[in-house]
C-alpha cells in the first residue's frame, strides 16, 4: 500500500489520450489519461467507465447532448452508451474501468491503445 500523488503520475507523461495504469481495485484499473482536442466517437459493450476531472474541464460529448465536467467534479458512462469526450485546453483525468476496457471500445484506430503501460 502506497499513496499515489496524481501531480506526480501526471508529470510523468505529455501525450495525450494515451493512458497510464496508476492503480488496481478489484477488476479495474485506476489511469491517468491527458486529453486536448476532440477524442473519437465509441461505446463500449460491457464496460461502464468513470471520468474524474483533476484538472481543466472536459466536455463529454452524448448523441442528444453535452455533459460539461469541471475538476474536482466526475461523470459516469454507463455501457452502451455513445460518447466522444473533448477538451479545448488540456485536461488531466482519471479513470476508473474494468480491467477489459480499450481506451476505444468499438472502434480499433490509430488512437487504440493495446497495451498499457503502468507508471
Amino acid at each position: 500500500m502506497n499513496t499515489v500523488n496524481l501531480r506526480d503520475k501526471f508529470a510523468l507523461f505529455s501525450d495525450y489520450a494515451k493512458p497510464r495504469i496508476i492503480g488496481e481495485v478489484n477488476d479495474c484499473h485506476v489511469k491517468a489519461v491527458k486529453l486536448k482536442g476532440e477524442f473519437v466517437w465509441h461505446h463500449h459493450d460491457n464496460e461502464d467507465e468513470l471520468f474524474l476531472v483533476t484538472k481543466g474541464t472536459l466536455r463529454m460529448q452524448f448523441r442528444d447532448r453535452t455533459e460539461v465536467i469541471n475538476e474536482g467534479e466526475f461523470l459516469i458512462v454507463p455501457h452502451g452508451v455513445e460518447h466522444c469526450p473533448l477538451a479545448d485546453e488540456e485536461v488531466h483525468i482519471v479513470l476508473i474501468e474494468p480491467k477489459s476496457t480499450l481506451n476505444t471500445g468499438n472502434i480499433t484506430n490509430e488512437r487504440t491503445v493495446a497495451q498499457l503501460e503502468s507508471i
